[in-house]
């Protein structure tokens, strides 16, 4: 990856995961980057400056004022093209997102007009603390972009959720945001995973459906330079990319709306999710007991895909999914008409490896143009890449 030429101001905090910023500045310097070490004094208890300064080529700041000389934290927040802030504390977290200036690296904060990149290093408790999360909020709405935390072993000896981002991951971010990716100033809109549909205050009608392969079309549309939204259906997986503009929704007639809502905003629509087909006419207030006679009136819910094909522009391009358990081509090439989308994706359960719960898949696209492409079983991730792709070369530029 090429950082050649890019003008970049790494901020340290203090944290034990300092240590991990040699290696990052090295590989910054490498890359062909510009860079400035902004340092706290703590962060000087947990690695030197001469250090930073001898990987970076530069001499290392600290002090608003050192030996009668002003640092110019203003000049410093124009010279930059990128602000990577790693580690960051739970205390300097908090200190950037209530505006605090008591130190030459909040103060250039403050100052920048570049894109900022936030790296957290806390032990697991810290991490997951509502001040914390509030913090990490605070510093979204403001455009900060947060590098996620790591799960393993930290320095406490807890294992958890807290580990800073190793420096290549830090790296990887820089070189996305700076990459104009295929998608690069696309708005993608996604839904993934499944639907739950009340029956009573206990039982509801889903499906086995996870949401990994929407998940991983988002993550891989966001790394491809989309600005992607992700309507998520209840799932125990997890984003990892605090790039994506995360809505969680339970029934079909949530996701519908929130789908509906923001779809004319949207260059390209993914309908990944496995929607409930029915829900229930009138969910019961009470639980539902095994002595009482068990009659459940059904209705369809709205198709979101079919209503989308109906409102979407010429300058939008609609994909839809098909699960077929048999005669896949022909219900996925009368599904692409009947819901006038652009592409359908064929899942096939005959595929023992693909389909629900699985961390590989196999698909078929079928085209409005009427051409085919088989991609074989890889994971999920490389699949979403590859369709992500192929989509990028049939999208109105």
């Amino acid at each position: 990856m090429s950082l050649k030429g890019k003008k970049i101001i790494v901020g340290i905090t203090g944290s034990i995961a300092a240590y991990k910023m040699a290696i990052t500045v090295r590989l910054m310097v490498k890359a062909g980057a510009e860079v400035k070490v902004i340092m706290t004094d703590a962060a000087t208890r947990f690695i030197t400056p001469l250090t930073l300064s001898t990987l970076s080529k530069s001499p290392v700041l600290s002090a608003l004022s050192e030996d009668a000389q002003w640092s110019n934290h203003v000049e410093l927040g124009l010279w930059a093209d990128a602000f990577l802030i790693a580690p960051a504390s739970a205390n300097s977290l908090s200190k950037l997102a209530n505006g605090a200036c008591d130190n030459l690296l909040t103060a250039v904060y403050l100052s920048a007009r570049c894109p900022v990149f936030v790296a957290p290093a806390m032990d697991v408790d810290m991490w997951h603390h509502p001040s914390t999360q509030r913090n990490i909020q605070t510093l979204q709405n403001d455009k900060v972009r947060i590098i996620p935390v790591g799960k393993g072993e930290l320095a406490s000896g807890l294992s958890g959720e807290g580990r800073m981002a190793e420096p290549e991951e830090l790296l990887q971010y820089l070189a996305n945001y700076f990459t104009k990716g295929p998608l690069h100033g696309k708005r993608v809109l996604i839904n993934a995973g499944p639907t739950q549909e009340a029956i009573d205050p206990v039982r509801y009608i889903s499906n086995h459906s996870t949401g990994k392969m929407g998940i991983a079309l988002a993550e891989a549309a966001a790394s491809m330079g989309a600005k992607v939204s992700l309507v998520l259906g209840p799932t125990s997986q997890q984003v990892k990319t605090n790039a994506i503009e995360l809505v969680r929704v339970q029934s079909a007639s949530e996701m519908y709306a929130v789908m509906m809502k923001q779809y004319t905003k949207a260059d390209l629509i993914i309908c990944s999710a496995a929607v409930a087909d029915y829900t229930l006419k009138q969910v019961a207030s009470q639980k539902i007991k095994k002595t009482d006679s068990l009659g459940i009136a059904l209705v369809k819910t709205k198709d979101i895909l079919a209503e989308l094909g109906k409102k979407i522009s010429r300058k939008q391009y609609l994909v839809g999914f098909a699960l077929e358990t048999n005669d896949e081509e022909h219900y996925a090439k009368d599904k692409l008409k009947r819901k006038n989308a652009n592409l359908i994706i064929l899942n096939s359960l005959q595929d023992p490896q693909a389909g629900f719960g699985h961390d590989t898949n196999a698909v078929t696209l079928f085209e409005k143009s009427g051409e085919t492409k088989k991609l074989a079983l890889k994971t999920k991730v490389e699949i979403a890449e590859e369709i992500l792709q192929y989509i990028s070369t049939k999208m109105k530029k």
